[in-house]
């Protein structure tokens, strides 16, 4: 009589075992997160501030592709407008701080407009806002697919670029700078190690969300709507709310890190708005890996990292991320995470 299989004996396969390459990308996942997280550590105690704001940029800039790819990679909507939401928080950052700096201007204007350096205030302001304006170019938007929605989210990025340009009151061209850094109660947002412990957390927060979501019944209904909507629509659910909510979100997170991003840098302008900015962003997406969680984390380091390093050495460094960007989209086509977990596609 045949002995029975060692498989059979062994009962049913763990999911790990059956895919290897999904304990590789976690190990990944946690070596990014860690060596981001102790990079500022590091340079604080060499004397390096400056490398801290680099890890804050980092963070911030994988926080805005992070909203960035829960469009794009697990909707299927290619916006070429999201910055539209992460100038729009920077603005709100940077207007709330120029009022509550300077009280003079408050009293001299006919209509007073509140400001103030309440960060999560100010967070919650840029999430409303943000949160209301996807909901005006989704529902426009949505109603087209392909070229057609590309070009409306930018086309909606582009007016408001324009706008902020001829917005005079704010710097117009100039832009406006933040004299004082916005605050978190309890906290010194002036020093730089712990403004990038806020930026860490709030990726951190944007990174839980993005992995909830998609676990739960939502965003197996988004997955559906990416690769058949006709399906989901045969199952009784419309493809358009869910597509909508997942844009609106997708937003607000993104508007969140271009709040921060106007505190790091002091400044905020029109250049925030730019089809060039959302570029970059859909850029650090692909170079991570589309529909890939921690995709843009990866995408942001690689991108950060050349532009500051082949940045000192050519003006023209942006060659050679054409050249990486080409590729990665050739013969990584699962990014720089598929790469490095040996895995071609999301699953």
């Amino acid at each position: 009589m045949p002995e029975p299989a060692m498989g059979a004996l062994a009962g049913p396969v763990s999911l790990s075992s059956a895919r290897p390459w999904l304990n590789r990308e976690r190990l990944i996942n946690g070596l990014l997160l860690m060596a981001l997280f102790a990079s500022p550590f590091i340079a604080q105690a060499v004397g390096e501030t400056y490398y801290i704001n680099l890890a804050s940029r980092i963070a911030i800039v994988a926080m805005a592709a992070v909203g960035l790819n829960l469009a794009i990679g697990y909707g299927g909507m290619i916006s070429f407008g999201h910055a539209a939401f992460f100038g729009l928080g920077g603005y709100v950052a940077g207007i709330s701080a120029f009022h509550a700096f300077d009280m003079s201007l408050l009293l001299s204007w006919p209509i007073t407009l509140g400001g103030s350096d309440f960060m999560p205030g100010i967070w919650l302001a840029a999430m409303v806002l943000c949160a209301l304006l996807a909901l005006v170019i989704g529902a426009i938007s949505l109603r087209t697919s392909g070229v057609y929605f590309i070009m409306i989210t930018l086309a909606f990025a582009q007016m408001l670029y324009y706008f902020a340009v001829s917005w005079p009151s704010y710097g117009g061209d100039d832009g406006l700078p933040i004299y004082l850094r916005n605050q978190f109660p309890g906290l010194n947002t002036n020093d730089p190690l712990t403004y990038f412990l806020i930026c860490f957390v709030a990726l951190g927060l944007s990174l839980a969300l993005c992995a909830r979501l998609m676990r739960s019944r939502f965003g197996a209904a988004l997955t559906m709507a990416r690769l058949n909507e006709t399906r989901l629509a045969t199952a009784g659910i419309s493809p358009f709310p869910i597509r909508l909510v997942a844009f609106v979100l997708s937003a607000v997170i993104t508007g969140v890190a271009g709040a921060l991003f106007a505190d790091l840098n002091g400044f905020v302008g029109p250049s925030m708005l730019s089809w060039h900015r959302s570029g970059e962003i859909m850029v650090i997406v692909i170079l991570g890996g589309v529909g890939r969680l921690y995709g843009p984390v990866a995408g942001a380091i690689l991108f950060v990292l050349m532009e500051t390093l082949l940045g000192g050495v050519t003006e023209y460094w942006m060659l050679f991320l054409g050249l990486v960007l080409l590729g990665v989209v050739l013969f990584a086509r699962g990014g720089l995470m598929g790469l490095l977990a040996g895995r071609a596609r999301h699953e």
